[in-house]
């Protein structure tokens, strides 16, 4: 936001509550019951009397309803962006809060089509649906140094958190044949552990260097499916080939549309098939070359980086329609209601963006 000319006050919602894993645990089993008492209160508090055009609440698990109405009574506009699956079952009570500020927001922004219906049915004012994004500058391609290369080389590598499904697939894979490293939380709880372990590696990739770089050290970068969040694509859809790797990931609809299958992008579907275009790739450096160069290319030929995913979010709120449509691959319809059916908000001049506070939830 900050590039694309805004200026901005973030607040971490996150640095107002104890680091305890214990609260980070509390917030995820009650929907941070009690804690967003006190997110509510500190944040209006660092905010002060400054006036700003626009709210933004990212994700939004600490923030509820009372906290979204208070930023209204100062701030014209508040908007979410959540690019999690709040309306699904895989996290429990997690998204307590977020639901039951769902009708205070003036817009709601989801990345899964069944977010739209399941919004307005919890009471939303205004749904968006975009794809996800990658940063132009957090995924730019980057050249490791030896040292670097050293730590982060890999034939075969997934990215990501352990769930129950995942640990099977590996397996097979393994079993496969299939030279695979693996980043990430809880795999040590996967009945596949033993198995898994020789592959796994402790680093951190929760940084934007560690994964970038985790990705960036592979010849062949994997592309897991959430089955809990519903996922059809993930945030990797776009980074993996942003950063300029080759992405190998699950044929899913949405992949389809946004990558031609074995020129830009490469799927499958079963452990079957993965092993079969991993061990291929890995023989062939011209086709792993060739297919991560164009589905670079197709990521900067297509609308999805991250500054133009925001500008059309914010034209959207502020301009109470959707003269600017948020950016979607060819072939797969746009999700979302009606522009006349959405009421024009109020108090806001049409060109005052300027000004914002960013809320991080998550």
């Amino acid at each position: 936001m900050a590039r694309l000319g805004h200026d901005v006050q973030l607040l971490d919602p996150r640095s107002m509550v104890s680091a305890n894993p214990w609260m980070s645990r509390w917030i995820w089993r009650t929907g941070a019951l009690g804690v967003s008492r006190i997110v509510h209160r500190r944040s209006l508090k660092s905010i002060g009397g400054a006036e700003f055009d626009l709210a933004w609440v990212d994700a939004g698990e600490m923030v509820d309803a009372r906290f979204v109405q208070d930023l209204k009574k100062r701030i014209p506009l508040v908007v979410n962006y959540n690019v999690d699956d709040p309306f699904g079952p895989r996290d429990g009570k997690r998204w307590r809060a977020y639901l039951d500020a769902v009708p205070a927001y003036d817009l709601l922004v989801v990345v899964r089509a069944p977010n739209v219906e399941e919004a307005y049915s919890c009471g939303a004012k205004r749904v968006m649906h975009v794809f996800r994004s990658a940063d132009e500058v957090a995924h730019a391609p980057r050249r490791l140094s030896p040292e670097e290369l050293e730590k982060w080389r890999s034939e075969v590598v997934f990215v990501g958190t352990a769930f129950p499904e995942r640990g099977p697939f590996f397996a097979k894979l393994i079993e496969l044949g299939v030279p695979l490293t693996i980043y990430g939380v809880r795999y040590d709880r996967l009945p596949e552990w033993n198995l898994l372990k020789p592959h796994w590696r402790d680093a951190d990739t929760f940084t934007v260097d560690g994964y970038a770089n985790a990705i960036s050290g592979s010849k062949v970068c994997l592309g897991l499916l959430s089955l809990g969040n519903r996922d059809l694509h993930t945030q990797r859809s776009l980074e993996v080939p942003a950063l300029g790797a080759l992405f190998c990931a699950e044929r899913t609809p949405e992949h389809s549309a946004l990558y031609e299958e074995d020129r830009e992008a490469v799927f499958w579907t079963g452990p079957e098939e993965c092993a079969a275009k991993c061990l291929a790739l890995l023989h062939d450096e011209d086709w792993r070359t060739s297919v991560a160069r164009q589905g670079r290319q197709r990521y900067l030929d297509g609308p999805w980086q991250n500054m133009r995913v925001i500008q059309s979010i914010l034209d959207t709120a502020v301009a109470g329609n959707t003269a600017n449509p948020p950016p979607m691959p060819a072939g797969l319809p746009h999700v979302g209601d009606s522009p006349a059916t959405r009421p024009k908000p109020t108090g806001l001049n049409e060109t005052s963006a300027a000004r914002m506070s960013r809320t991080h939830g998550d």
